[in-house]
């Protein structure tokens, strides 16, 4: 597809949204080809973590509200449970680790999409805007879920009723973003990261994710009971017997994602 694009690189696959002309707004064919190729990378077993960025001089200016010319008013909800939700709950619930890089803006939905990432990356450029409520609208594709655990309630509320953008830097103080770069430090400070998390042992990793993926739903009993589950499982794993035997011998591990 031309709006997305899709690169697997040994262990990593890149996915580039690629709608530089309209700041990568979202429309049908993006999020199919997202969805479509986020399936793909979750069962490819040769990947082992995925990078998510996009071309331009915009990360995603959420969707793309030039799109019905025709006067006619959609079923938003619809459109957002056919075609936003699957793409979102698709990062989120992938074993792999996803790494996002955000160039310019990240607004509205484009911002609900790198925040399903696991790690963000963001040039000094970037910035962050719940533009919701500025066009009539609330928070959606899991936004008004996965800012008040980024950022905390007060912050969410507040940058979902303004509708301002927050900076790389402000964005970084509160938590929001792993690290700010350089501009022209960005796509190689992401993939250099992306490589990082291909290369460690990917049962880990994925238990990773699911323990902290509902952390604030269960109780410390519940937490500690999935820790044990998960436990007993990655120290079965080849790569659990392959740390060891490099701490011992004090050598880097080679780990095999298995």
């Amino acid at each position: 597809m031309q709006s997305v694009q899709l690169n697997i690189d040994g262990a990593v696959a890149v996915l580039t949204l690629n709608r530089p002309e309209v700041l990568n707004a979202l429309d049908e064919e993006m999020l199919l080809g997202l969805r479509q190729y986020i399936d793909r990378v979750g069962e490819d077993a040769t990947v082992r973590a995925v990078l998510l960025q996009a071309r331009g001089r915009a990360f995603c200016a959420g969707a793309d509200l030039a799109i019905d010319r025709t006067g006619a008013t959609p079923d938003a909800g619809e459109t957002l449970r056919r075609l936003y939700h699957p793409v979102i709950e698709g990062l989120r619930r992938m074993a792999k680790p996803v790494v996002v890089a955000v160039n310019g803006v990240a607004a509205g939905a484009g911002m609900s999409l790198a925040l399903a990432a696991d790690i963000l990356v963001a040039a000094e450029s970037a910035s962050f805007a719940q533009s919701f409520a500025r066009v009539g609208l609330v928070p959606d594709a899991g936004s008004s879920w996965l800012l008040p655990r980024a950022v905390g309630d007060m912050r969410a509320r507040a940058m979902a009723l303004l509708g301002q953008r927050l900076s790389a830097s402000d964005a970084q103080r509160w938590g929001l973003v792993w690290e700010v770069v350089p501009d022209v430090e960005l796509a190689g400070a992401a993939m250099r990261l992306t490589r990082e998390l291909a290369d460690m042992p990917t049962q880990a990793l994925a238990g990773i994710k699911r323990l902290y993926q509902g952390t604030f739903f269960r109780d410390l009993r519940g937490q500690m009971t999935l820790e044990a589950e998960l436990q007993s499982a990655a120290a079965q794993s080849h790569d659990f017997r392959e740390g060891v035997s490099a701490f011992l011998a004090k050598r880097q591990p080679v780990f095999a994602g298995r």
